[in-house]
């Protein structure tokens, strides 16, 4: 299996306005961690009548510095990929602004209950679009315009946007340069993911920008490498269940032997993500509903 080729240096100052292209813009806010790396990208599409991605974490000077970058311009949308704290708690109040709608995917209805481990920057509970997108939605404006793309299993309400002109794709968290994104039921599908992936794959475009860390310059390879990242894990799922390990617990020991233990309740939830869609594809069984502590085997040929 090839090693996911990350990229993972780019040059960037918090709060300065770097242009990227002849249409594309980035802002960068101080939320650097564990999930959010370097911090969350916004992105600003066009001059003059603008549409802006992702407008990221509720902090004042994050704020004061799109007001910067903005100023003399007029925001007509306001996209969001998903609902995290990273990425759309900014929104409604740039909208305001510019008297612009947010246009985003609306959150499952039914937020997971406590117990649920959370392995990105949490959940954004109140946030809702002033208007609903649908995939293949198309927004324009001079010299600029942004496809929507459904792209479920980081979070059911996930979106990218493709820039039609340059051939660039927005990709949110769906794939990021640096890191492998999360996939965490009940929410994420592993299925859905990468169901995705492999559509993004077929699209070809030029260049993927995610909302953290660095543009992925040569996308065929990097998400050829992503997918065999996600099958190699399921052929590892499979082996464990060949030697008779039955619980998702016990498999995280094993598999994870060289991963801090602090890490293994997330990377059990990657695995159950992975363990739903080997039960999808009818290569696994289990006793009851998959779960963290359900017993799992393999389907007798």
């Amino acid at each position: 299996m090839s090693a996911i080729p990350f990229v993972r240096e780019f040059d960037f100052e918090y709060g300065r306005c770097d242009r990227l292209s002849e249409r594309v813009r980035r802002v960068v806010a101080n939320n650097p961690g564990p999930f959010t790396y370097t911090g969350t990208g916004v992105y600003i599409i066009g001059r003059g009548e603008v549409a802006v991605i992702d407008p990221g974490p509720a902090i004042a000077e994050h704020e004061a510095a799109l007001d910067a970058a903005l100023e003399g311009e007029q925001v007509t949308h306001v996209l969001v990929t998903h609902h995290h704290l990273d990425h759309s708690p900014m929104a409604h109040t740039l909208a305001k602004k510019h008297g612009a709608h947010v246009y985003a995917m609306s959150p499952p209805a039914v937020v997971p209950e406590g117990g649920e481990v959370r392995m990105e920057a949490g959940d954004d509970a109140s946030f809702k679009p002033d208007m609903e997108i649908e995939d293949g939605d198309v927004f324009t404006g001079p010299g600029w315009t942004l496809r929507a793309l459904h792209t479920p299993g980081h979070t059911s309400n996930h979106v990218c946007y493709a820039l039609e002109e340059e051939r660039t794709l927005f990709s949110g968290d769906h794939i990021m340069g640096w890191s492998t994104s999360v996939v965490s039921p009940p929410d994420g599908s592993m299925g859905d993911y990468i169901a995705q992936l492999r559509r993004i794959r077929a699209m070809n475009f030029d260049i993927i920008r995610p909302t953290h860390g660095p543009a992925i310059e040569d996308p065929a390879p990097f998400v050829d490498a992503y997918i065999e990242h996600r099958l190699n894990r399921e052929r590892q799922i499979l082996a464990e269940l060949s030697q008779g390990i039955t619980d998702i617990k016990t498999m995280v020991a094993r598999m994870y032997v060289d991963v801090d233990k602090r890490l293994h309740p997330a990377a059990a939830h990657s695995v159950l993500g992975h363990m739903i869609h080997l039960v999808e594809q009818g290569q696994v069984t289990c006793h009851g509903e998959p779960g963290l502590d359900t017993r799992y085997t393999l389907k007798a040929a």
